[in-house]
């Protein structure tokens, strides 16, 4: 069972990756003075880059959105991975084993080779697939994609490929590229023969193929479509469970709809491959699909972290064929609706099609329409379950209200209740059901337990649980700064950009983040003498001072002052660590950071000079001579500590 990562492999991961090779893999980051690059951010729209990364800091911010943190968090942000996953992934690209606390286990080092193995395998192969499709001999699996209205550049955007006939093709393709037999049997891309163990074959023979991503764009599997009358397989074959390819956890076009989902808080769940590119070509960017399997609690997992579902907001639309099937796959998807927090839907076409032939049938604004014209799925249930009764009767109605009002009772938002439970009413028919009866009915259901009790956007059942608690055990095991907001604010008032005093203040806090080795003992006894007006920033002042020596990795120190600070200002330390500094070349930085904390030091004589002199005009030199004379030594000190620091 895995245990929480150890915290000094977090600290190796996070100083041993460059932020700037990991950024670059999704901005274009252009040089912004020494030590800084800026690019356009990945987190909101922007015209002007505003989005800085520091490489020797480990640290990233926004000046625009206010997003920042450090590598780990970027990754887990970008890719929308948890914590635990997000090191585990940089650790083995770096190739550093980790090691967990109280006996638990990790991916040994064995089992992160092997599985890079059959990652790269899979990428081979779908480069394989990809080149097949141009072949004289995939001419049917390209009439089948025009067919459905998909040129040449949505195959290519969406991957799309073509296995050839034969028995060998991929076969020989990738042990070519020295791959064994024993390691391509791991992959589910390749059957045993049943007359000889040894031999294998390829799964996938003339068929259209999908390769299948994970969320953070790694192809774990394919799913292939039959072309030909004389295959006597399935219609759909997919990737068979592997190490990789776990069908209830993998959602097809996630690692395209990751960021659209994230930016929209809508996610659409269609039911094929076809389905998701038809959505996605007609601007519905948020759709993917399950592989041959129910949308379950697995899938739910990963579309609650893309949405934050935290009843905030955010919704889920299920799009289903008009047939029985549809109708009995939206029922199973409505008992699943308590994991989520945010709002589920279900949108279905009355003449039955779906997105792939609305889109062919009347084109993209149609399939838009489709989702636009979505219906919260408690309706779609209550009306669904009214066939099984007879409603011209008093028993029917009673009996169709007995099934139907927990359903209502399950309803998270009070005010869509009240609705809904009107609304039942007039669905049942007033002649033999009357509204107090039903709404004794509801109210009875919501007592017993079936239904949901809360507020507008509250948390229901299982799944508002799983997320606080998943939370908040995420927080305890990465001992890292994930939060950037949260704690009391009113403590720590917004800072007056205009006070000269608090603009010194921060801008010595940049150098002590950015560059404390540039700072000398002396300079660093001045800082800790100064006193901070500013409330934020004597708390990030009190914070550089707890976190010890700077004498450390400048990444390493950085996330040692966010570790002090409450998690309120753990965004502040970030940004302050990448402002870029007045000065560009290193010599000029030394100049300016000691400078700086000079300056800040020397408004504290001054500060002390001007309450000794209101002593010294308070104090009766007759009476009292000895107090005379040493505030006169005091100020003669001091002022002997301000030409010193003005000819440092």
């Amino acid at each position: 069972m895995a245990g929480l990562i150890k915290r000094e492999d977090i600290d190796e991961v996070r100083q041993r990756t460059d932020i700037k090779e990991i950024v670059d893999g999704y901005v274009t980051l252009k040089s912004a003075g020494v030590g800084s690059y800026k690019g356009l951010c990945p987190f909101h729209d922007e015209r002007s880059p505003s989005f800085h990364v520091r490489p020797q800091m480990g640290s990233y911010h926004c000046f625009g959105c206010g997003e920042g943190g450090d590598v780990i968090s970027f990754v887990q942000k970008m890719d929308h991975t948890s914590f635990s996953e997000t090191v585990e992934k940089l650790a083995s690209r770096i190739g550093f084993e980790l090691r967990y606390e109280d006996g638990g286990t990790g991916p040994r080092r064995e089992d992160i080779g092997r599985r890079q193995r059959m990652l790269d395998a899979h990428k081979i192969a779908a480069e394989f697939y990809r080149e097949q499709l141009l072949t004289q001999g995939a001419a049917a699996g390209r009439r089948f994609l025009q067919d459905r209205g998909f040129d040449r550049a949505a195959a290519e955007q969406f991957g799309v490929g073509y296995a050839p006939q034969g028995w060998d093709g991929l076969l020989t393709h990738l042990t070519g590229k020295g791959f064994t037999q024993d390691e391509l049997k791991l992959t589910g891309m390749f059957s045993v023969s049943a007359n000889n163990a040894q031999r294998i074959y390829d799964r996938f023979r003339g068929r259209l193929i999908w390769p299948i991503r994970d969320i953070t764009g790694d192809t774990v599997g394919f799913g292939a479509r039959k072309l030909y009358e004389e295959d006597q397989g399935p219609k759909y074959l997919n990737t068979p469970e592997t190490s990789l390819y776990h069908k209830s956890q993998v959602l097809y076009g996630i690692d395209l709809a990751k960021r659209e989902i994230a930016k929209s808080r809508q996610l659409v769940v269609v039911e094929g491959y076809t389905d998701v590119m038809a959505c996605h070509l007609a601007g519905v960017g948020t759709a993917v699909a399950t592989c041959g399997t129910a949308f379950g609690a697995d899938h739910i997992k990963i579309a609650r972290r893309l949405l934050s579902d935290d009843g905030s907001g955010g919704e889920v639309v299920f799009t289903f064929d008009g047939d029985a099937a549809g109708q009995k796959a939206a029922l199973r998807a409505f008992e699943e609706d308590q994991r989520f927090v945010a709002q589920t839907y279900v949108a279905v076409e009355p003449s039955g099609a779906d997105p792939c032939e609305l889109r062919q049938a009347k084109g993209d604004d149609a399939v838009r329409g489709l989702i636009s014209s979505r219906r919260p799925l408690f309706e779609f249930a209550i009306k669904a379950s009214f066939g099984n009764y007879d409603l011209s009767t008093g028993e029917g109605q009673v009996n169709a209200l007995r099934h139907a009002a927990p359903i209502v009772a399950r309803i998270r938002d009070v005010s869509l209740r009240s609705i809904y439970t009107r609304e039942l009413s007039r669905w049942l028919g007033m002649q033999f059901v009357g509204e107090d009866q039903v709404a004794r009915a509801v109210a009875t259901a919501a007592r017993k337990g079936t239904g949901v009790a809360g507020g507008a956007g509250g948390g229901s059942g299982s799944g508002s649980r799983e997320h606080t608690a998943s939370s908040s055990a995420q927080g305890a095991a990465d001992g890292s700064a994930g939060a950037e907001s949260g704690g009391d604010v009113e403590q720590f008032p917004r800072p007056d950009p205009k006070d000269p005093i608090g603009r010194m203040e921060r801008e010595v806090l940049e150098v002590v983040l950015q560059y404390p080795n540039l700072l000398e003992p002396a300079h660093w006894e001045r800082f800790a003498e100064s006193g901070f007006s500013v409330p934020v920033y004597a708390a990030l002042k009190d914070a550089v001072q707890a976190a010890g020596a700077a004498g450390v990795e400048p990444a390493q120190w950085v996330e040692r002052v966010r570790q002090e600070v409450p998690e309120v200002l753990r965004g502040l330390v970030t940004e302050l660590a990448v402002t870029p500094l007045p000065s560009k070349a290193e010599d000029a930085l030394a100049l300016y950071s000691r400078d700086i904390v000079n300056r800040l030091y020397e408004l504290r004589i001054t500060r002390l000079k001007a309450e000794m002199q209101g002593k010294l005009q308070r104090v009766d030199a007759a009476a009292d001579p000895e107090q005379y004379v040493q505030l006169q030594r005091d100020l003669l000190e001091l002022e002997m500590r301000r030409r010193q620091l003005r000819s440092d």
